[in-house]
């Protein structure tokens, strides 16, 4: 049970106690007490509220966030598959650029790696797009 709800019931148990009770300093004890819970259930249900709103707006912005990133990783897919598509037909200049540039987007540590890799594909792919050079 939420802690608001839990203050509530006290609360409307604490009014009952006030109507039902015989003396006066009682009603006022009780109705003080029915009160205090009233007003501490009203904070901890604006808390829950916000803390609700506040989990739901994080989890839109992750989901937002994820679609974005697969929306930009479909992007750079074709896009990097254009330029492999037109590579043998790019200036030697463009494609050592190309090349630099693409072998220096990793890590510094993963750089030779990854040149590595690049080189490789290229190699074994450098007649896929042009039949006349096989």
């Amino acid at each position: 049970m939420f802690k608001f709800l839990q203050y509530r019931a006290k609360a409307a148990a604490y009014g009952e106690l006030a109507r039902t009770s015989p003396g006066k300093d009682d009603t006022r004890k009780f109705e003080k007490l029915q009160d205090s819970l009233a007003w501490r259930a009203d904070n901890e249900q604006v808390l829950a509220d916000q803390y609700a709103d506040a989990v739901n707006a994080g989890e839109a912005e992750r989901l937002r966030g994820a679609a974005l990133a697969a929306e930009e990783e479909r992007v750079l897919r074709c896009l990097g598959a254009a330029v492999i598509m037109q590579w043998n037909s790019l200036p030697t200049t463009l494609q050592r650029e190309i090349f630099d540039t693409a072998g220096s987007v990793g890590t510094l540590l993963d750089t030779a790696a990854l040149r590595g890799q690049i080189a490789r594909f290229l190699h074994k792919h450098r007649h896929d797009t042009d039949p006349a050079q096989i």
